[in-house]
């Protein structure tokens, strides 16, 4: 099965989200392909000369989020409530759901499940033209960065659960360089601007530390 293509249940890929229209989203997208095209992630992270903080922000929140959803989507008929009751990386760490809204106290739920509440509630974000803005010009939120953290911390728990959970499979499925790109991408990401709590690092902090060595 093809990393890009579909897998059987195909009710976990959501339509692939766009960078914000009417904004620089666009021309930002061109920089990163451009980038991540040459091969130097370090430098695919950085904010480009004279772009807008949240912009940036923005962006990439929207490529992580597709990213993470695609790579997920792959395991779909793996990761069941049956292989994997918990939402778990490794046996030191579980994670349970709650937004805070629908769900206000932290739930015990199954990866897949949890996998599901995470990309409906990251996508409502998305959605939201409080917190991601459309509109050329529109201000984003004072909180914007703190927004984006919380996406980031709960995306890096998907990636925890595939390594400590479904690396084989990955592996079997020939994907494992692809995967872990993604991943390099992602926390160089994170650490250029201080995104995720070291703490919350810790489930893949020997990857992470052979990824970012400093």
């Amino acid at each position: 099965m093809s990393l890009f293509g579909l897998g059987r249940n195909q009710r976990t890929f959501r339509p692939k989200k766009s960078a914000p229209s009417g904004s620089k989203g666009a021309q930002l997208r061109q920089h990163i392909d451009a980038t991540l095209g040459s091969g130097n992630l370090r430098e695919a992270v950085r904010l480009p000369p004279g772009e807008d903080f949240n912009e940036w922000l923005a962006v990439n929140t929207v490529d992580f989020f597709n990213q993470v959803n695609l790579l997920y989507g792959t395991l779909t008929e793996f990761c069941t409530s049956e292989n994997c009751p918990t939402m778990s990386a490794g046996p030191k760490y579980e994670y349970r759901w709650a937004d805070g809204v629908t769900i206000k106290k932290p739930i015990e739920v199954s990866a897949p499940k949890y996998v599901e509440y995470l990309m409906d509630w990251i996508e409502t974000q998305l959605d939201d033209e409080s917190l991601f803005p459309q509109r050329l010009g529109a201000p984003f939120p004072t909180n914007f960065r703190d927004v984006v953290k919380t996406i980031f911390k709960r995306l890096f728990r998907v990636y925890a659960h595939i390594y400590h959970s479904h690396f084989q499979k990955i592996v079997s499925l020939k994907e494992e360089a692809h995967l872990n790109t993604c991943f390099k991408h992602f926390i160089l990401f994170t650490y250029e601007f201080s995104l995720i709590d070291k703490k919350e690092l810790a489930p893949l902090q020997d990857l992470i530390e052979s990824i970012v060595p400093y």
